[in-house]
Parts: structure tokens; sequence; C-alpha cells
């Protein structure tokens, strides 16, 4: 699905980059396969919007040791992205120029939060700034990318899905496809690198 070339940044635009850390990449604690192939065209959208002067948001999974999201609490997924562990950390190769804002989530023993708008304080931050379109790529497509785009799109934001800046986990076949119908169903225009004008 296209959407159309040469977008052109504006002064309300922002970029999030979602949950690009150690255990998403292959190797990791939940590794998902291909998913380090996400980080150089994030990279290039990053420098696009760094060169214009336009926010720049990276969320994390920041869990305490014990979450609830984890196998030995019940949960579907293996511990991982543990707060101040190697493996929380962004990809080393990930560039986040200076002024890039951290935003952590699922930080509560209790809570699970998949979507980077989800008791972050994201979304106040971006209507302080007056962000009307938000651009969104990272990991996973199935997961915390869905959840984020679903998220902005219910406050109000317009969104663009970086297409080729996002992968999936597919734990089930098809989870990825599903995903993507979903946030076209919910208005995300398609977006790929060469289509953002400088």
């Amino acid at each position: 699905m296209k959407f159309q070339a040469n977008i052109s940044p504006k002064s309300d635009d922002a970029l999030v980059v979602v949950d690009v850390q150690r255990d998403f990449l292959p190797g990791g604690a939940l590794g998902i396969a291909g998913g380090d192939a996400v980080t150089d065209p994030l990279n290039q959208y990053m420098k696009v919007f760094h060169d214009n002067g336009l926010p720049i948001y990276a969320s994390r999974d920041w869990h305490p040791p014990d979450h609830c999201s984890f196998e030995a609490q019940g949960g579907p997924w293996p511990v991982h992205c543990v707060a101040e562990t190697p493996g929380a950390k962004f990809d080393p190769r990930l560039k986040l120029p200076d002024g890039a804002e951290i935003v952590s989530k699922a930080t509560h023993r209790d809570r699970e939060a998949y979507s980077a708008l989800d008791g972050t304080g994201l979304r106040q931050r971006l209507r302080e700034q007056g962000v009307r379109r938000i651009f969104i790529g990272g990991l996973a497509t199935d997961y915390c990318v869905l959840n984020t785009v679903r998220d902005a799109v219910v406050a109000g934001f317009q969104v663009y899905l970086l297409e080729d800046a996002i992968c999936a986990v597919n734990l089930n076949a098809g989870d990825a496809t599903k995903a993507l119908d979903e946030m076209h169903r919910l208005g995300a225009r398609p977006l790929h690198v060469q289509e953002l004008a400088a």
C-alpha cells in the first residue's frame, strides 16, 4: 500500500522510534528475526527530523525484574528489557541525536504497556509541542508499534507508519499482515524513507 511521494517535514511533526532495544534484536532475549534491519532507515528518518529541528522520541521497555509480562509471573514473554540491564539498551547502531527524548514504558510490576503513549506522558508532551502528525517506526509491528499507532489515532494525531522501519514478532502466522491491515484501516498512512523530502 502506497500513499504519496515527497512528504515534506512540517513544524507540527514528531518522530516516535519504538523499542529498538538489544533484547528485541536477533540474539536478544526476545529477538525478532530481521529486527536489526529497522535501524538504518530509522537513522535516515532521524537525520531528516533532526536537520529540520523537529522533535524525536525514542520509547523503550523499562521493566522491573518481576514484571507481569514475564513467564514466571504468568505472562507470555521471557524476561526482557529489565531496567538498567544491557538488554534494555538501545541498539548501539541507532544514532539518536542530541535532544532526542527517551520515553520509558511498562515500568510498573503489575501493569503492561505496549504503547509509547500508555502511561508515559508522551501524549501530553506531544500536545504541548503542538504536534499534529506523528511518524512511527520501530519494533515490533504487531505489538508495540501497533498499539502506539492505535493510541495516537485515538488521541487525534495524524499518523504516518514507517513501513521500511518496522518488523514483526509474528508469534502466530499472519500477525504482521493483520497488524498492518488494522493500522491502515485506522488511517495510518504508509511511508518509506525515500518519500520523505529532506
